[in-house]
């Protein structure tokens, strides 16, 4: 049998399981509460798996892959973020969103933001953050279907077009009919399955180039400065390679989708036990990534883009049949990841803002027509807007956790900021990564005056921390600063 019927059995049998897990998850669906948020019942392990997928997929096989790829050990301060968010989005804000949630009986993390204001305030906020979650997923999920749409293309010949609506058809189905069951079941084997993908596929290129010394040294002689933690930066530039790296793990706190799985967990025993079998998952991943990553330049391979490198890999170093499964394991991962993104969108809109009081509908009728809504918008995107699916992702990742974040943690912290606090940190969040992020695409040949160069030379800036980082900053200060800055304007008021 050739890799491609393989690989094609393997997605049928994968997309076959798809629909019996969407099947069996529409039986417990009984209201908007089991759409949206698994009747809070998610146990430890389908909590911490599903978790780990849905903060990863094309992003983290193929993308950061490529990005350890292109620029050495000076990538891997990214990973530390990686591991520190969830090892605070767990262990110090999952308890109090957990309780918290389940007591007020809140549905969706906009919720959580908007605790304790009145009913005008909580709908300004509602409104806002409903605009900006579905704006940042649809780029995010543009990015995951245009993962599905390569692969697609590249093993079965089909158009990008086709490639792109076959997908976003199948991933609709499963999402329509089980909600929120049916993503966690699925994000629960896509997580086992790139877990077994990374490690076959790091530990055959580790062989391949002749072992971690080998590989090690081959860089080294190849380009020491691929080798160098600092990448051959120095002072304020270090600096900024660090804290942009690293501060992606900041991104995590703004995440609804991830908020999610924490207010859906049963309890605190499954939240426990869940954390310690994500952070096994995402050592054992990321620590494999790395190693494919640095083993495929140590083979001095050649791609079009570095986001090719993991295919690339399992094709040649594995047997046809193994390397048949491991892409269509990808493939499926890629394909499943976009769930949990379209219900937190469908959630946000949906519930709200209330649509079912305007329209006088049903809310699980509401939700589904959203979420299908929101495909089509990504799928539009994806054609219309070319972009890599490493610039994709982390521009909504970082958007949504610098205009989020800072009010989650305020709030973890027993700080409730008032409404201006909390409605000015997420505009300032979320339009300086924005701005930081469209300059970051403009080269400095097309601008001539002084301040719209400056922006574009804060905005390539190695590891892009006016993007990650300096948004995340300003954000968390006007939330904390803010009775600072309203006991001032009283008092010049009353001068």
């Amino acid at each position: 049998m050739s890799q491609t019927k393989i690989i094609l059995a393997t997605l049928i049998v994968y997309i076959a399981v798809l629909i019996v897990v969407g099947l069996w998850a529409s039986r417990r669906v009984n209201n908007e509460t089991d759409f949206l948020l698994g009747g809070r019942k998610l146990g430890a392990w389908v909590a911490g798996l599903s978790y780990a997928a849905s903060t990863s997929s094309a992003w983290i096989l193929l993308g950061f892959t490529g990005f350890v790829f292109n620029y050495g050990l000076s990538a891997l301060w990214m990973v530390l973020g990686i591991w520190g968010g969830y090892i605070l989005m767990w262990a110090w804000c999952g308890p109090s969103i957990r309780s918290e949630s389940k007591i007020n009986q809140w549905i969706t993390p906009t919720e959580v933001l908007c605790a304790t204001m009145d009913k005008k305030s909580k709908k300004i906020l509602a409104s806002l953050a409903a605009f900006l979650i579905s704006f940042c997923f649809i780029f995010y999920i543009a990015g995951q279907f245009d993962a599905a749409a390569v692969a697609f293309t590249s093993n079965f010949q089909l158009n990008n077009t086709y490639s792109l609506i076959v997908s976003a058809v199948i991933i609709l189905i499963y999402c329509l009919l089980g909600g929120f069951w049916a993503a966690s079941i699925t994000d629960t084997i896509q997580a086992a399955m790139m877990m077994m993908s990374a490690i076959i596929v790091s530990v055959a290129t580790v062989i391949e180039a002749g072992g971690l010394s080998r590989i090690f040294s081959t860089l080294d002689q190849m380009d020491p400065i691929f080798m160098d933690w600092t990448g051959g930066h120095e002072g304020f530039i270090l600096l900024g390679l660090i804290m942009g790296a690293a501060g992606i793990g900041f991104g995590t706190f703004g995440q609804p989708h991830l908020l999610a799985r924490l207010m859906a967990v049963k309890g605190e025993r499954e939240r426990k036990l869940g954390f310690l079998i994500a952070m096994i998952w995402v050592i054992i991943v990321y620590v494999g990534m790395s190693l494919l990553g640095l083993g495929a330049r140590s083979l001095m391979l050649q791609p079009d883009s570095g986001e090719q490198i993991f295919y690339l890999l399992a094709e040649k170093l594995l047997p046809p049949v193994l390397a048949g499964i491991v892409i269509a394991s990808i493939l499926s991962a890629i394909m499943s990841t976009i769930d949990s993104l379209l219900l937190a969108a469908s959630a946000a809109i949906s519930h709200d803002l209330e649509l079912s009081d305007y329209f006088k509908l049903d809310k699980l009728w509401i939700s589904r027509f959203v979420m299908t809504c929101i495909v089509i918008a990504a799928i539009l995107l994806a054609m219309m807007l070319p972009d890599s699916i490493f610039n994709r992702v982390l521009f909504a990742w970082s958007a949504l956790g610098a205009a989020f974040g800072p009010i989650i943690i305020a709030r973890v912290m027993n700080y409730e900021p008032s409404f201006g606090a909390r409605l000015w940190s997420i505009i300032t969040g979320f339009s300086v990564t924005v701005l930081f992020y469209t300059y970051g695409n403009i080269s400095m040949d097309e601008v001539s005056s002084s301040v719209p160069r400056l922006l574009v030379y804060f905005s390539h800036l190695p590891g892009d921390p006016f993007e990650r980082f300096i948004p995340f900053v300003l954000s968390l200060s006007i939330v904390l600063l803010w009775p600072i800055l309203e006991s001032n304007k009283y008092r010049n008021l009353t001068k």
